[in-house]
């Protein structure tokens, strides 16, 4: 058998086109003694790896010596083939080309083109000298082949196709593979409703899980009044989608390009108002869950507005001020034509912060030729608030309160697990100080920070420091060496009476569930949308874990955040104690309209899922009346 039919084999057994290798995998890529240019007329066969039988999907490129005359005979040995008569001869290389070879390599199948066998880079799908065996070219001074593999990992295409595959491969989603929903037991007609969205968006599964969790809480709601099935169908289509394309220059002059996102989910009760997240994992159908979220939580308070979120898959870690501004005002370039007092307010989310909103507004103004305070959340002296970053993370431990003093509980001695370490979860440990309780953990993205004896003020302010010098969390073991600091995990499995997770959506799983259930923990309060996976949600509810909804948990962000829209209001004028006072009142009542929302569809208050489904429903029932009032629009 001839190496061509050797390749074809080769290729016949692994049928997908896509091989990704791992950085340690390496390929033989050495030229042999000298740089013999007749090497580059030599055959390339792909054989299976011996390094582990396990992964026979993974294969490596071998050089095969000139055809003669008589084939060879192949010797099979050990899971290697090998031709006899052929002695591989190898040259040292050094280290950092082997780190710049695997940087290019890891992307690298092949196939036959033109009857020859080429490495392709599965990147931009291209092939020549810079693809060949060896990756410096096979002709020319080493300073030629050098050259050459720049010019390919500096090409514009390469690098952004690669930065998405990286992404991808952060976010646990493989390229080829496609995330599982998770459908829950729905009555017929609450099925029939989510079976359209899956029909419609089968890849959103983040905005599909958001969906099922509401159309299981308006089950009653629908089997009450008939019209309503129309109005949730009809309201589960979100208003307008706008994605479009955001270039922008870094330092170093070299061109990039991310997606930006805007989602106007309703407007039925007012102007939308939503965050801005700029994060690598940004897609539609994060938007689209945030949009949608964003909408019940603002349904849900006593000042009506409708529902929007939105941002982008740039990640603001690592970036300089500069390329932050210059990305800001790329973003704005385009959305600016979708806000306005009237139409659209964006606020702060994951990744946008006062800076990022000061650069937004800037060009805003500068593109809409006039000075409106109609974006939430940045600095004083144009927005209104001195309180806005507080007042959603103070809002969560004061509706914690509430939870505990319906189970005759407080706050005071207990035991409190926190995830995250942003804004919000700062503000949650702050308050929960004040409160007397005992926050042990804090996170971050490599692990979590646990502290047995619990955070007091003094530890606090070493944490913020920590953070306002974008350091990592391990620097608090230099001050208090007694803490531990967990890399590659979550605080869940730690003993608490209260867990707050603030990090992101998903963060809890099945497992970490049970481990929140083997901790003792009794109460759960939603700080970051959707925390908790379907199956997680489930495991708790069995346990009989009071889990309190973010849609009602905000309510404090929310409150101050529609107040500053309001002119009336001057924010600048409270005092500390009208401040909080304002939040626990809008808490309380969000608590309370929830609770009897359940009530009135059957659900009493000593359901563990009590809150949950009457946050849902009173959000719809207020969304549903405007919608009704307004005709089919």
């Amino acid at each position: 058998m001839d190496e061509l039919n050797l390749l074809r084999q080769a290729q016949r057994q692994h049928q997908h086109h896509l091989v990704v290798r791992g950085l340690g995998e390496e390929i033989d890529l050495e030229i042999g003694p000298g740089d013999d240019p007749s090497f580059s007329s030599a055959a390339l066969v792909g054989v299976t790896s011996a390094h582990d039988p396990a992964d026979d999907h993974k294969t490596l490129l071998i050089p095969c010596s000139q055809p003669q005359p008589t084939p060879p005979q192949v010797e099979e040995h050990e899971g290697l083939l090998r031709l006899p008569g052929h002695t591989k001869k190898k040259k040292k290389v050094v280290k950092k080309w082997r780190e710049e070879w695997a940087d290019t390599y890891k992307w690298a199948y092949v196939a036959v083109h033109d009857n020859t066998s080429r490495i392709f880079c599965t990147v931009c799908k291209e092939y020549g000298r810079k693809h060949r065996r060896n990756p410096y070219g096979n002709e020319g001074s080493r300073n030629m082949q050098m050259s050459a593999l720049e010019e390919h990992n500096n090409s514009l295409l390469h690098k952004e196709a690669l930065r998405l595959q990286t992404a991808s491969k952060e976010n646990a989603q493989p390229l080829e593979i496609e995330r599982p929903v998770y459908v829950k037991a729905l009555s017929k007609t609450a099925a029939s409703i989510l079976e359209s969205v899956l029909k419609r968006d089968p890849h959103e599964a983040e905005f599909i899980q958001s969906i099922q969790a509401v159309v299981h809480s308006l089950e009653p709601v629908l089997v009450k009044n008939s019209q309503h099935v129309q109005i949730l169908e009809r309201l589960l289509e979100p208003e307008k989608c706008f994605i479009f394309r955001v270039p922008w220059v870094d330092d170093r002059g070299e061109a990039h390009v991310n997606r930006g996102f805007r989602v106007q989910f309703s407007q039925a009760l007012g102007p939308c108002r939503g965050g801005l997240r700029f994060h690598p994992t940004m897609t539609l159908s994060v938007a689209k869950f945030l949009a949608f979220e964003q909408t019940l939580k603002n349904a849900l308070s006593q000042y009506k507005l409708g529902g929007a979120a939105g941002g982008s898959d740039f990640d603001p870690k690592g970036k300089s001020e500069n390329e932050i501004m210059r990305f800001c005002q790329s973003f704005m370039n385009e959305l600016y034509r979708y806000l306005g007092p009237d139409q659209d307010f964006p606020a702060e989310d994951v990744g946008v912060g006062p800076r990022e909103m000061g650069y937004l507004f800037g060009q805003y103004r500068r593109l809409s030729g006039h000075f409106q305070g109609n974006f939430t959340g940045p600095k004083i002296f144009w927005s209104g608030s001195s309180f806005r970053t507080e007042a959603t993370g103070y809002g969560l431990v004061f509706f914690a309160r509430v939870v505990l003093a319906d189970m005759n509980k407080e706050l005071k001695g207990l035991r409190c697990v926190i995830s995250g370490s942003g804004k919000i979860a700062m503000h949650v440990l702050e308050k929960l100080l004040s409160c007397e309780a005992i926050p042990v953990t804090v996170s971050d993205s490599k692990g979590y920070l646990l502290d047995t004896e619990g955070f007091d003020y003094m530890k606090y302010s070493v944490i913020r420091t920590i953070k306002a010098q974008q350091r990592s969390l391990k620097e608090y073991l230099k001050s208090y060496p007694n803490a531990k600091y967990i890399d590659d995990a979550k605080p869940w499995s730690e003993k608490c009476d209260v867990a707050f997770p603030c990090a992101s959506q998903n963060e809890i799983d099945q497992a970490e569930a049970l481990a929140i259930i083997n901790t003792g923990c009794r109460v759960l309060i939603e700080c970051s949308n959707m925390p908790c996976t379907a199956q997680a949600v489930d495991i708790l509810r069995t346990a009989k874990v009071v889990v309190a909804p973010a849609k009602a948990t905000a309510a404090g962000g929310v409150a101050v955040g529609e107040l500053e829209l309001n002119p009336e209001f001057s924010l600048m004028q409270w005092s500390v104690e009208d401040f909080e006072n304002k939040i626990q009142d809008a808490v309380k009542q969000t608590y309370d309209r929830s609770i009897k929302a359940a009530q009135d569809y059957g659900i009493m208050k000593e359901n563990q899922e009590s809150l949950v489904h009457g946050a849902n429903i009173c959000a719809f029932l207020n969304i549903a009346q405007a919608m009704t009032d307004q005709g089919c629009v």
